[in-house]
């Protein structure tokens, strides 16, 4: 999409996009150095030297021709990256539930009011159009990181887009015109149009909740047994080639078709759930997947109520609210701001209506076409007539009536009882630590707070299973022109370093220096990903271009040179140049790096309560964690692994780690003991002032009581690791043995009544 058919034309977003700069091709030696360093922790000696062999023939054969390849194919893109990013989503076949779309647990309403399911709903789809109207209109801020603007182009694929399943992988609708909302409720689909072609809102909250308890009322007509039965959103979770064939079937009735017109082009979908989770991990079900429940054998669980092609602000019964994406198009990132904002303003309407004079955070105005416009023209001047809506304004909630038949219906059926498997297959679990949080890790223990989780992640998995195993983070790279993600391989040789230290019998201060060196080189890794220097998109991007090159037909130009020029025309372009798969790609090094095993992702503000996704890896965990200033929150998904275990343990380090930083905080800081003045008095070395006079500091040492402090309060030299100790069989079991040989032999006590041997 041009960036001039983005953005209003002349506003300053329309600038800054065309100033960012584009995303760098970091020099091959440097990607090799990087991709060895990330495989050094994950793999041992003999693996390890196979792997630099395969990076050594690279460097001398193929590499160089591929990245020069690459090279020339992004001299007139904006991103060398961007054309096989979507080629990797959209030609993904497996569903998006679970696999790919993301979601966010929203904090509770501030205003009681709004409390409930309808006014809440109300209250986020008020706030979606005024943040629509500016990002439209081009009043909306520009994302920025320490004052660089960032890319904003992801912006334009956050509303009135859709993923669309075609015979040959799915492609990417946008309607940057899109005025109208799709409401589900009980797998009946209504609409309404909420803007005028100036993009300002046509109703107001109030209207908006009036349409939404007219939509309930007519909904809950059907019985919660029959909802499955006719649910069509569920074909969104099916495989995608299976989807794009149920979607020709429905194309082929021209009702159906109209109504998949307005669900595409809808600015996004709100699905309004009977059911009201009753925790936080029944919410991020809620939130991911939808819910199973059964009725007999039928599914009355929120999974029907769903269209996982686009963009979903999901309200459940008892008024918590979250977001559910589809993650081809947008980023956490972006999706996060949106969320942010659209809270911030349910602030500000809470304050406003308290004092009207209160600001608003979007610049959006009621249409003149409004009721509340006109009242007010009409009111002001009675002769005049209020500006007229077009007639194609559709304020009223109007139902998408399917035609669906039996061959229809049966793929529904199935549909479900695939999605049914795959909820069942998966579990999600949460933790809410609320030991400590940003403020500690910062001010007291002085770390990166990312840095310091990531951490937590390495060692938490090693606690449980004995190894360590890849690790991935995404880095933002929307610094640059069409900016997306660079990969962080949180196991470096410094993060495995400090596992092995951390899971011995060092000292404490040994432990917390090895995590403190670990995290420092996460962070000057997190940094250079940033700025793209990082190994996965490089190395990804030209085993695309190698995949054109060995699928192109002979004599046919290479298609990764197709779009450079030259003015030279005795100049022979680039031909192709690889003829088999290069060692590289065949080594078990790039499968190991490849498969996240914990795929990991930092999307925090105070917005959200919660964030997760569905796991990346068969054997592996998806983990969603928001970094507060009082606490970690943190959601993993499996495959039915030990989810809450892992969990459980996680938490066991973190409170670990912060007893081994505390302990060493307090013998760095120990207060100076008492000193004996020229009469033989012990002092208070703070106030000066004899402790106990007339004793003599010789007869206080022989009177030390057995745990090495004397009557004074003077502690006797003790080691630093002593009287620190974990809980826990997954954590310092030598610390626990350690614990029992430093203990001393106290002499037994007599206690109890003694009893004759013919009492027993």
């Amino acid at each position: 999409m041009a960036i001039a058919a983005t953005y209003a034309s002349g506003t300053h977003l329309a600038h800054l996009q065309q100033d960012l700069p584009r995303l760098p091709i970091p020099p091959l030696e440097d990607t090799m150095r990087r991709y060895l360093r990330a495989l050094e922790g994950l793999q041992d000696a003999r693996e390890h030297e196979e792997t630099k062999q395969a990076v050594e023939s690279f460097l001398k054969g193929d590499g160089p021709k591929l990245h020069q390849k690459l090279v020339e194919y992004a001299k007139d893109k904006p991103s060398y990256i961007e054309e096989f990013w979507y080629e990797s989503y959209l030609n993904h076949s497996d569903p998006v539930v679970l696999a790919l779309n993301p979601f966010f647990v929203l904090q509770d309403d501030p205003t009681p009011a709004r409390g409930s399911q309808l006014p809440r709903a109300a209250s986020l789809i008020t706030s979606s159009l005024g943040f629509i109207h500016d990002f439209r209109n081009g009043f909306l801020e520009p994302d920025s990181v320490r004052g660089v603007p960032l890319d904003m182009d992801q912006y334009s694929r956050l509303f009135g887009t859709s993923r669309v399943p075609t015979a040959n992988g799915c492609r990417m609708d946008t309607k940057a015109d899109s005025r109208h909302i799709v409401i589900i409720r009980r797998g009946q689909f209504y609409y309404f149009d909420v803007i005028d072609e100036e993009n300002r809102p046509l109703l107001s909250e109030r209207e908006i909740l009036s349409n939404l308890k007219a939509i309930v009322a007519d909904a809950d007509t059907t019985p919660p047994s029959d909802v499955a039965k006719s649910a069509v959103g569920v074909l969104t979770t099916e495989n995608r080639k299976h989807w794009a064939h149920l979607r020709r079937n429905l194309e082929s009735d021209r009702t159906n078709k109209d109504c998949l017109k307005v669900v595409d082009e809808a600015l996004f979908i709100v699905c309004l759930d009977d059911a009201s989770p009753e925790n936080a991990a029944e919410l991020c079900e809620n939130f991911l997947c939808g819910t199973y429940a059964l009725t007999g054998s039928v599914q009355t669980g929120t999974c029907t109520n769903r269209w996982y092609d686009k963009l979903q602000i999901i309200v459940c019964g008892n008024g918590a609210a979250g977001i559910n994406f589809e993650h081809t198009g947008v980023d956490g990132h972006t999706v996060l701001r949106y969320a942010a904002d659209i809270y911030t303003d349910n602030l500000l309407l809470m304050a406003r209506s308290i004092n009207p004079n209160a600001p608003a955070l979007f610049k959006v105005k009621p249409s003149p076409y409004s009721k509340a416009a006109r009242a007010k023209a009409k009111a002001k001047s009675p002769t005049s007539s209020a500006p007229v809506p077009p007639k194609e304004l559709i304020t009223v909630p109007r139902k998408l009536e399917w035609s669906l038949t039996p061959a229809l219906l049966i793929g529904i059926r199935f549909a479900e009882s695939r999605l049914s498997d795959l909820i069942c297959q998966n579990e999600i679990q949460v933790l809410e630590f609320s030991g400590y949080g940003k403020s500690w890790i910062t001010q007291f223990g002085q770390f990166s707070p990312d840095a310091f989780v990531q951490m937590a992640y390495v060692a938490g998995y090693y606690g449980l299973y004995g190894r360590i195993e890849c690790v991935y983070e995404p880095a933002m790279t929307k610094a640059f022109a069409r900016g997306r993600t660079e990969a962080i391989r949180t196991v470096q040789p410094e993060s495995a370093a400090f596992v092995k230290t951390f899971f011995s019998d060092a000292s404490n201060s040994d432990k917390i220096k090895a995590l403190r060196t670990a995290c420092e080189a996460h962070v000057k890794l997190t940094k250079e990903c940033s700025k793209g220097l990082g190994q996965d998109r490089h190395l990804y991007a030209m085993y695309c271009i190698l995949q054109r090159e060995l699928h192109q037909k002979p004599g046919s130009s290479s298609s990764s040179s197709s779009s450079s020029s030259s003015s030279d025309s005795e100049t022979e372009p680039v031909q192709a140049v690889v003829k088999s798969i290069p060692e590289l790609f065949t080594d078990p090094g790039w499968s190991v790096l490849n498969t996240s095993i914990l795929s990991t992702s930092n999307c925090g503000n105070p917005a959200l309560r919660l964030f997760g996704f569905g796991p990346v890896a068969q054997d592996g965990f998806g983990i969603g964690y928001i970094i507060k200033d009082d606490g970690i929150s943190i959601c993993a998904s499996s495959k039915h692994l030990q989810t809450r275990r892992l969990l459980d343990t996680i938490a066991q380090y973190l409170h670990d780690v912060q007893k081994l930083v505390m302990h060493i905080h307090k013998l760095a800081n120990e207060r100076p003991g008492a000193f004996m003045d020229h009469t033989g008095n012990l002092i208070d070395s703070r106030t000066g002032a004899p402790l106990l006079r007339g004793m003599s500091y010789m007869s206080l040492v022989e009177e030390d009581d057995e745990d090495g402090a004397n009557a004074s309060g003077v502690a006797t030299p003790v080691n630093e690791d002593v009287g620190v100790y974990t809980d826990g069989y997954s954590f310092f079991d030598s610390g626990e043995v350690e614990k029992q040989s430093t203990k001393r032999h106290r002499k037994r006590v007599s206690v109890g009544r003694t009893i004759r041997l013919a009492e027993y």
